[in-house]
């Protein structure tokens, strides 16, 4: 039975001059969560926003708020989301040298933890912290920048690790894809085994709402 897809728009191609209107916008579309991309000009090649932009985003809306920590030494700063109002981290498993311990720092929070592979990171990384993860995001483009090219090997990985996860009773741990994720490609990112959908410039390029609409149209087709 395929887990219910859940659409996150990523507040980095929202209009940073407005974003409280784009919160809105989002919430009228129907959205289920708001995805933070947080880079830190270290880990990944540009700089974006920290904890003072999710705590200003917290009173707006009561969706939750899934900050995607593109940093190095995330273990120092995750106590700084969770008081911002963070209710998903996910840290890349390259930027830590103790992923267990950094995951259970976040699940120490009582808020959902997550880790992030690289396109060319080995799907063991994943098989291993599985069990100590509610999600598991592959990115399907290399992270530091929004609007690029979704990379096609995404869908065998999301396929081999969905399989895995159902294999061995871990079927209600979600699968999140960041990258290049369109109204043309979303079926099939779905039918390899992901049930979290980042898109930034594929939902807030145009009609953000007609563009959410189209892309559940185009998933439960």
């Amino acid at each position: 039975m395929r887990k219910e897809v859940l659409i996150a728009p990523s507040m980095l191609s929202a209009d940073f001059a407005n974003l409280e209107r784009d919160v809105r916008t989002c919430e009228l579309a129907g959205v289920d969560l708001l995805h933070i991309d947080v880079m830190d000009g270290h880990f990944v090649p540009n700089i974006t926003i920290g904890p003072l932009v999710v705590n200003a985003l917290r009173p707006i809306t009561k969706l939750p708020l899934d900050c995607h920590l593109m940093i190095s030494n995330p273990d120092q700063y995750i106590e700084s989301f969770v008081k911002a109002g963070a209710d998903y981290i996910s840290v890349h498993v390259e930027a830590t040298n103790h992923l267990h311990r950094t995951l259970a720092l976040i699940k120490s929070f009582n808020i959902k933890a997550g880790c992030v592979l690289n396109p060319i990171t080995p799907l063991n990384y994943a098989f291993d912290a599985a069990e100590y993860c509610d999600f598991i995001l592959l990115m399907s483009v290399n992270p530091g920048f929004g609007g690029q090219s979704f990379i096609s090997s995404f869908l065998k990985k999301c396929e081999q690790l969905r399989n895995f996860l159902d294999i061995n009773g871990m079927s209600h741990i979600d699968i999140e894809v960041d990258g290049g994720v369109k109204q043309d490609n979303v079926k099939q990112i779905v039918n390899a085994g992901a049930n979290m959908i980042v898109s930034g410039s594929g939902l807030f390029n145009g009609d953000l709402v007609s563009n959410v609409i189209n892309m559940r149209n185009e998933i439960n087709s």
